[in-house]
């Protein structure tokens, strides 16, 4: 979670060597019946954000609302977390919004953080799994409604604030750990970790480092072939970054280099969430709305909802972006697909 201060509108090209602003998108859409804007930058865009595209608001009056993950079904429902609000909603067509849990961090815990839960994602199992922001935890959902503590410490300290995990088709799973549940961040007393880490969860719950060298590591995924693991990093300028790292077969990081520098984009916002379709395409929520960019580091074009972004995730039959937005949950139609989680045999 990031919460920007204000900016100025314009437009910025970036490439993963460097960044030339452009005022005016080669086309920008908005009308009557949608809830903010297409930017449409590169004709590469409209084979995936289709011409007459529409963002619809579909859920409102929230505090501040972050991980969307798809749950399958009949019907199939939305899970995301209400960071303030100590509180996980889920949405349907069918039913609209309601809690699923509440609350997230028990009244007078003694974890020194603060919030509900963050990011979200479901297991290879289909268990879904909470970034705890509050509880400094990474827990799991039984099905007896209970929690289990899957990762909350590293070498005897307690973790940060757990912030956006993925998983790998091996069962690990990354996830980042900044200190933004914590009340002074860097500067509170209840800090046990001397930086602002990338984990790796093994199936035998086994916590191992990856990389320390990001300021606030925050949203995470990996590329398609799972050969790439993406990063961004909320902080303010010059560290407006998403990060790329190489992921080895033993589960470890390369070196890391930066994928996309926002640092020239003079509108409001940070790297955020982020999620990949199909393809490798990254929509990563950032400085204007959802930034989408190939696979080589273009931006491509910019979804930007009436309400500054903080995540995205597919849903449905994997072409419909969710988008939670401050105080509202977004959607948008695409051509492109995501992976949604379909069953134990979908990986």
């Amino acid at each position: 979670m990031k919460i920007p201060g204000p900016g100025v509108l314009f437009a910025c090209l970036v490439t993963a060597t460097g960044c030339s602003v452009s005022t005016t998108p080669e086309k920008s859409e908005t009308g009557n019946n949608t809830a903010g804007s297409i930017e449409r930058f590169d004709p590469a865009f409209d084979k995936l954000v289709p011409e007459g595209a529409i963002i619809e608001k579909v859920a409102g009056g929230y505090q501040f609302i972050e991980g969307p993950v798809w749950v399958p079904g009949r019907p199939g429902h939305l899970l995301f977390s209400d960071i303030p609000a100590n509180t996980v909603f889920q949405w349907s067509e069918q039913d609209g919004s309601s809690v699923f849990m509440r609350p997230v961090m028990p009244e007078g815990a003694t974890t020194g953080g603060n919030g509900g839960s963050n990011g979200l994602a479901l297991d290879p199992n289909g268990r879904l799994i909470l970034c705890e922001h509050g509880n400094r935890r990474v827990a799991r959902l039984e099905d007896d409604g209970n929690r289990t503590t899957l990762a909350d410490r590293h070498k005897g300290g307690r973790l940060n604030s757990p912030n956006d995990i993925v998983f790998h088709s091996s069962g690990a799973a990354f996830f980042t750990d900044p200190p933004y549940g914590l009340q002074k961040q860097d500067e509170d007393p209840n800090k046990e970790q001397p930086h602002n880490g990338i984990y790796r969860l093994d199936v035998d719950g086994t916590v191992t480092l990856l990389a320390a060298n990001q300021t606030r590591p925050n949203g995470i995924g990996l590329s398609p072939d799972e050969r790439t693991l993406y990063v961004a990093n909320s902080d303010g300028p010059p560290n407006r970054l998403w990060m790329s790292y190489p992921l080895t077969n033993d589960l470890t990081l390369g070196d890391g280099s930066v994928f996309f520098d926002a640092n020239s984009i003079p509108r409001p916002g940070a790297p955020d969430g982020l999620t990949l379709d199909q393809d490798g395409n990254i929509y990563g929520t950032g400085p204007g709305g959802v930034i989408v960019i190939s696979p080589n580091g273009k931006h491509l074009g910019t979804i930007a909802t009436n309400e500054l972004p903080a995540n995205a995730g597919w849903g449905d039959d994997g072409s419909t972006l969710y988008i939670t937005a401050r105080t509202s949950l977004y959607r948008i139609r695409l051509n492109a697909k995501g992976l949604v989680f379909k069953g134990a045999t979908d990986r």
